[in-house]
C-alpha cells in the first residue's frame, strides 16, 4: 500500500502535495483507495465551498496541524484536487494516510 500511495504524494521544501479525487454528498467522510485513485468522501455537498472546507478540516485533523497549514493548490472547483500540507514529510503523510484508509475500511 505504501508504494501505491507514493504515486499521489509529492514532497516539496517543508510541505507535501497530495492528489485526491473528491466524492461529495457521501454517507461518510474519509479516504479510500479505489480503482487506482486516492478518493476523499465527504458528507458535505459541493456548494458554497462546503466540500472544500471539509477537505481542509479532515487533513488538518489527520496531520494534527492548523487548518491554515492546509491549502487546496489545484482544483478548487474540480473533483480532482491537489492538497498541500505544510510541515509534513512524505513519509509522515504516507503513514497517516494508511491509518485513515484503515479507519475508512469499516465505513
Amino acid at each position: 500500500m505504501e508504494e501505491a500511495l507514493r504515486a499521489y504524494i509529492t514532497e516539496g521544501d517543508g510541505y507535501v502535495d497530495i492528489q485526491i479525487y473528491v466524492k461529495p454528498e457521501a454517507r461518510f467522510t474519509g479516504l479510500r483507495l479505489e480503482a487506482g485513485d486516492l478518493v476523499f468522501y465527504t458528507e458535505e455537498p459541493p456548494v458554497e465551498g462546503r466540500a472544500n472546507a471539509s477537505i481542509i478540516r479532515f487533513f488538518s485533523r489527520l496531520f494534527r496541524v492548523s487548518p491554515s497549514m492546509v491549502d487546496i493548490v489545484y482544483g478548487a472547483r474540480s473533483r480532482t484536487k491537489r492538497i498541500r500540507v505544510k510541515g509534513v514529510t512524505a513519509d509522515q503523510a504516507i503513514q497517516k494516510i494508511i491509518e485513515a484508509l484503515r479507519e475508512s475500511e469499516g465505513s
